[in-house]
């Protein structure tokens, strides 16, 4: 039963570490292709947090969130893996950032294209959230294990 627990969570962090995985690989000085696709996407939302709240977002560094993405997504992974709930709190909130951030479905208009791919995509990472919800709500429901040593009964003859 513990082997297809371990089992079921690697094959669920099997999307995290693959990504991490060819993230890592295609890093290269700037961040590779993760920062380009993310650095117009990230100009978007401080023009909507600016225009919405008028605080300034600060410039940071595609290189660095890219990093910070692929540490959040291997460490999270690994300890998920493990049965760790940090571990899996770690992914639902590399999830709960990143997801409407790269699938803004909500800058476009209902009728175009790019709109019904990125609503998919967000919808598949929203799955993902749920699941890592129920996992963290199954660990913390279960009944921790008692470290008291069973009395050993008296034998009778």
């Amino acid at each position: 039963m513990a082997f297809l627990s371990f089992l079921g969570r690697l094959l669920f962090v099997s999307v995290f570490i693959l990504s991490a995985y060819q993230e890592f690989n295609e890093f290269g000085v700037d961040g590779g292709p993760a920062a380009k696709l993310l650095k117009p996407k990230i100009n978007v939302l401080s023009k909507h947090v600016a225009a919405q709240t008028g605080f300034q977002v600060p410039h940071v560094e595609m290189k660095q969130l890219i990093l910070g993405a692929i540490i959040m997504k291997a460490l999270g992974s690994l300890l998920f893996v493990f049965g760790s709930s940090f571990g899996a709190s770690i992914l639902l909130l590399h999830q709960a950032i990143s997801a409407p951030i790269l699938y803004d479905f909500y800058n476009y208009e209902a009728d175009k294209k790019e709109f019904a791919q990125l609503f998919v995509k967000f919808t598949q990472s929203l799955a993902l959230l749920g699941a890592l919800l129920f996992f963290i709500g199954m660990k913390n429901s279960m009944p921790r294990r008692s470290l008291k040593k069973k009395t050993p009964k008296a034998k009778t003859n």
